[in-house]
């Protein structure tokens, strides 16, 4: 028969294990002691209902979030072989794996690109991956992005959903299960550093480091997520050519990341003497709350201002790139000036987010339609060059697009670069129903598996899908001014997740 234990068995087991004894042992000694009860399937919801309830550290978990949220974890370049990725991402690794010390779980560095936290005994590995880097604050924050401010029930702070919270979540998820029961199997929370980029850190996991045979991203949304878009960047450039009338001198969108709708673009330009009256008026008939000049002798700078987004979602913000481009190519046609690359945006991209003048629009209804992002336009070492970036349904020919890409911008240099596959997992797999009935069960709410544009780790696994921590119908903070997660669902999140922990590590 199988017993759940009550308390400590010398020789049998600890509190909440599941054990297999003899008939008259289990019902004449365990549970005539009140030591065991019967394993039923009544008992074993209610020992998951005994571990969810342990999460009772609060207080100590915000604290923990705002340690990790005064950290500016941001991406500082790959040219100090000392610190990967710079010294504050390196900070928030040593920091996180200290709070892992503290909480009694073996960690380990590996060698300053990753590194992972984790309890448990047994060949298997049951892997929660996830990150620590973050995108840069931008601009128009109401609050300090890097302090942790709360209002009005919510966690404000870069990071707070993408993705510190969730991992602060994940980790007191993993120290309530560790502290009340026993699984078989061990639990690892894999700790990225630069999945905001290229995922130099998680390659550097796989190729040195044991792979998880079951797991769970914290980087998404609820209930569960059963595919992602596949991935793709390109950048076009050309050799940028001076016109007499009007010159380019500059191009600056705060070195905007691929995977964010730019808030910001500006543009500086000498105008010949000839037309600066014209050019000023034309540029005095285009102002607006989103377009804005000023006039420096022969010179305009140019700006833009848009609203920012997750590049997974391009339509919930405003591309400022995008409309600089409008502008400009409208002003040069205007004057009889020539640039292929600002011509060949303005007629294949547009203000478009769905790549429909590009020649490469889909519709999926089950896995969501292909979307565009012109992330990045500069000119430097004279050259001016435009990136962006795509998410791509699993059922399209990335060769395809590709190829119709480089035929739209022909005699242009094009590169493609973050080239990431899809993900697809059917519904009704086995890891994808039991994180959808944690979810369900534990919410009262009957949703389903879904698809998301963004691209999380659970891609770079072997049955892995992202669970959480976002809750559908509510608004997408990620790589937003002013981010923040509701303390309410970050805990709830950290429920769920032991839940999840104690199905999986059984």
């Amino acid at each position: 028969m199988k017993i759940i234990l009550l308390k400590d068995v010398k020789g049998q087991g600890k509190k909440h294990e599941v054990i297999e004894v003899k008939d008259g042992y289990g019902n004449n000694f365990l549970i005539k002691n009140g030591l065991g009860v019967l394993a039923t399937e009544e008992s074993i919801k209610r020992l998951k209902k005994d571990v969810q309830s342990e999460i009772d550290h609060e207080n100590e978990l915000i604290n923990d979030l705002e340690t990790m949220i005064r950290i500016p974890s941001k991406l500082e370049g790959y040219d100090n072989p000392e610190y990967p990725f710079g010294k504050n991402i390196d900070n928030a690794l040593n920091t996180f794996l200290e709070i892992g010390k503290r909480m009694g779980f073996r960690t380990k560095n590996i060698d300053k690109h990753c590194g992972y936290i984790e309890f448990g005994e047994g060949d298997e590995l049951v892997g929660i991956v996830g990150h620590l880097d973050v995108v840069p604050e931008g601009e128009g924050w109401q609050r300090p992005p890097f302090e942790l401010t709360i209002e009005n029930g919510k966690l404000y702070g870069r990071g707070t959903t993408d993705d510190k919270g969730p991992m602060i979540a994940s980790l007191y998820a993993m120290k309530a299960v560790m502290e009340k029961t026993v699984v078989d199997k061990r639990v690892r929370l894999i700790i990225g550093l630069n999945e905001e980029n290229d995922w130099r850190c998680i390659n550097y996991y796989k190729e040195h480091e044991e792979q998880p045979t079951v797991g769970f991203s914290p980087d998404a949304d609820f209930p569960c997520i059963y595919a992602e878009k596949a991935l793709l960047t390109s950048y076009i450039s050309e050799t940028y050519i001076e016109d007499y009338k009007i010159k380019i001198k500059d191009i600056d969108c705060k070195n905007n990341r691929i995977n964010v709708v730019p808030k910001y673009c500006s543009a500086k330009i000498e105008v010949d003497s000839k037309i600066e009256e014209e050019v000023k008026a034309f540029l005095l008939s285009k102002v607006s709350e989103d377009i804005a000049f000023t006039k420096m002798q022969n010179e305009f700078y140019i700006e833009t201002t848009g609203i920012q987004a997750h590049a997974a979602h391009p339509e919930l913000g405003k591309n400022a790139i995008s409309s600089m481009v409008m502008l400009l190519n409208e002003m040069f046609n205007r004057f009889d000036v020539e640039d292929r690359l600002l011509r060949l945006l303005a007629n294949n991209i547009r203000n478009e987010t769905n790549g429909e003048s590009l020649g490469i629009k889909h519709d999926n209804e089950e896995l969501g339609d292909l979307t565009l992002n012109l992330a990045r336009l500069e000119l430097k070492d004279g050259k001016i060059k435009a990136g962006m970036n795509l998410r791509i349904p699993g059922d399209v020919d990335l060769e395809e697009i590709k190829d119709k890409i480089e035929k739209a911008f022909d005699g242009l240099e094009v590169k493609f670069a973050g080239e990431k596959e899809a993900l697809y997992i059917p519904k009704d797999n086995e890891l994808v129903q039991k994180l959808c009935k944690i979810y369900n069960e534990y919410t009262g709410e009957h949703k389903t598996p879904i698809a998301i544009g963004g691209a999380t780790f659970a891609r770079a696994f072997q049955n892995c899908v992202s669970f959480g921590a976002m809750r559908q119908g509510e608004p997408d903070m990620c790589h937003q001014v002013d981010e923040y997660i509701s303390k309410k669902n970050l805990m709830d999140a950290c429920n769920m997740y032991a839940l999840a922990i104690f199905e999986l590590a059984k």
